[in-house]
């Protein structure tokens, strides 16, 4: 099958809510064959297409890690490459796709589980973008799912709370769902957002759920 075909053919199985046919694939070429193709539907317009992405990306790159570790940091690092300002380009989907990859490999996560919390500090490679911290927060909050421990280690917590004051319900929705897995005591800030009625919308596999920014709150609060 052609590159065209092959990308054609992960898009409609996407589409389709079938990410094991993509999965299955890999009996058929080789995974580093499948990358390139899921990388280009993390810009999709349909958001659960990208999200099915993101969960696939996850497994393949895992088992590419399981196969060969340096073909997999090669992945990780075109992706630190998407965010870097000099690559001329956004970096849609990246940071959800990193952290998606690390949750599904604790040997990626041990070595890269840094980057994100990079992302969020003044000092690091800061994402201004809200559209990136977007996909930032839900990747920190998918990590801290996986391995709390080891985020709260990074001082995640810390530069997560300048997240509570965003002027998007996105960016402050997903901060407080983030707390949310990470466990521990709430910043203090979190009273303030108990009657915010913006909706923000999360993936939780294999669904996108929405919630008011007040409901995560009480949530954490309880």
């Amino acid at each position: 099958m052609r590159n065209r075909a092959l990308k054609d053919t992960i898009l409609a199985l996407l589409a389709a809510g079938d990410p094991a046919g993509v999965l299955a694939l890999q009996d058929r070429y080789p995974r580093h064959q499948l990358i390139n193709p899921l990388i280009g539907c993390l810009c999709h317009t349909e958001e659960i297409v990208k999200w099915r992405a993101v969960s696939t990306l996850g497994k393949i790159v895992a088992g590419l890690a399981d196969d060969r570790m340096e073909d997999a940091r090669i992945v990780m690092r075109r992706f630190m490459w998407m965010l870097n300002d000099e690559s001329g380009g956004i970096g849609w989907g990246a940071p959800e796709a990193m952290a998606e990859i690390m949750a599904c490999h604790p040997g990626l996560a041990e070595e890269y589980a840094h980057i994100p919390v990079a992302n969020m500090r003044e000092e690091g490679n800061f994402l201004e973008l809200p559209m990136l911290q977007r996909g930032l927060l839900w990747g920190i909050g998918r990590l801290a799912q996986v391995y709390p421990e080891l985020m709260r280690e990074k001082q995640t917590g810390l530069y997560l709370a300048q997240y509570l004051d965003s002027a998007d319900p996105e960016v402050r929705g997903r901060a407080v769902w983030a707390f949310g897995q990470l466990g521990g005591t709430p910043p203090v800030k979190i009273r303030d957002l108990l009657d915010d009625r913006a909706e923000v919308t999360i993936y939780q596999p294999p669904e996108l759920r929405t919630y008011t920014v007040g409901e995560l709150a009480k949530r954490l609060r309880s």
